[in-house]
């Protein structure tokens, strides 16, 4: 394939921010440089500002059975277009579109879902499965027009349980944004008796932990690591992942300082499972407090299918 276009697709509901989210990118330098084909199948009360589409070509579609590949190629050859912008109708599903409107060289490259806070509430208890699909399938999720009381009732909904890898904001009415990590809210069920992480889940659940460490204090967590124990930490082991951030020179040991049982009979880099409580603690090479783990299990496991966490 000698080039692949990439698609950058703004899902949500009618009236959610779609619109003025892409003239916020396009304000922004989104197409200054690149010739740009922006496929619009949903026309809300917004519009796109004109001043902005100088590398702009604007394509309308009503209906998603109009979005064949032949005419979707067509339009960005027109067009000269090197990468797409996609304002998605909310009645739609990703997936039809990723699967059977797609030509085999565009790329989707990010998802970005655009919610109205004011409605959240009346669209997940009435379109849950539209809704939910916008939600788990998004790199990025905004939800906009939020109220101080309103972020707060979002974040006791967690909706990082819906979708633990999408970067979430909270856009305010006064046109500020938060981060909706703001310590209080985890990616996983902090309810539960016993926190399993799983293997594609290790990089999100360390960097959480490290971060924000008093949330897991006295939980008891369960994942799988590779044994390493340092001779100079003394009684304390270490059993962590290797994480690749950005390419395979870039690969890091993502461990956590554990305490309390015998692990002498267990070989050095041996995959394990460990179930321990945690406790946040001093620990020397923390420089600090932060999460030791008191293990109560390590049992010997098979090892992932995929043995480098991808950050």
């Amino acid at each position: 394939m000698d080039n692949v276009y990439p698609v950058y697709l703004i899902a949500g509901f009618l009236d959610g921010g779609k619109t003025t989210f892409i003239n916020g990118i396009l304000s922004d330098g989104f197409a200054a440089d690149e010739r740009t084909m922006l496929l619009c199948c949903e026309e809300g009360e917004a519009a796109y500002d004109e001043k902005l589409l100088g590398n702009v070509t604007v394509v309308t579609a009503e209906s998603l059975e109009e979005l064949t590949p032949e005419f979707l190629e067509a339009e960005r050859k027109k067009c000269r277009a090197s990468q797409i912008l996609v304002e998605f109708n909310g009645m739609w599903q990703i997936q039809d579109f990723y699967v059977g409107s797609m030509p085999p060289d565009w790329q989707l490259y990010q998802i970005i879902a655009v919610c109205d806070g004011p409605s959240f509430a009346s669209y997940a208890k009435n379109m849950a499965s539209l809704m939910m699909e916008k939600l788990r399938n998004a790199d990025m999720i905004l939800i906009n027009r939020c109220t101080g009381e309103l972020c707060a009732s979002l974040r006791q909904k967690n909706l990082r349980l819906v979708n633990r890898r999408a970067d979430i904001f909270l856009e305010r009415e006064d046109g500020g944004s938060e981060d909706y990590m703001d310590g209080t809210v985890s990616a996983f069920d902090l309810d539960a008796p016993v926190i399993r992480i799983s293997d594609e889940d290790y990089g999100l659940w360390y960097v959480e932990i490290m971060d924000n460490p008093q949330m897991y204090a006295g939980k008891t967590v369960v994942y799988r690591a590779i044994m390493c124990k340092p001779p100079q930490y003394g009684r304390y082991f270490t059993p962590g992942r290797f994480a690749m951030v950005c390419c395979a020179e870039d690969m890091t040991f993502l461990a956590l300082a554990c305490i309390g049982y015998d692990v002498s009979a267990i070989p050095e880099r041996a995959w394990v499972e460990v179930t321990a409580q945690v406790r946040v603690e001093h620990w020397d090479p923390y420089e600090g407090d932060g999460p030791v783990l008191h293990v109560t299990s390590v049992t010997p496991c098979q090892k992932p299918a995929e043995e480098v966490v991808q950050m």
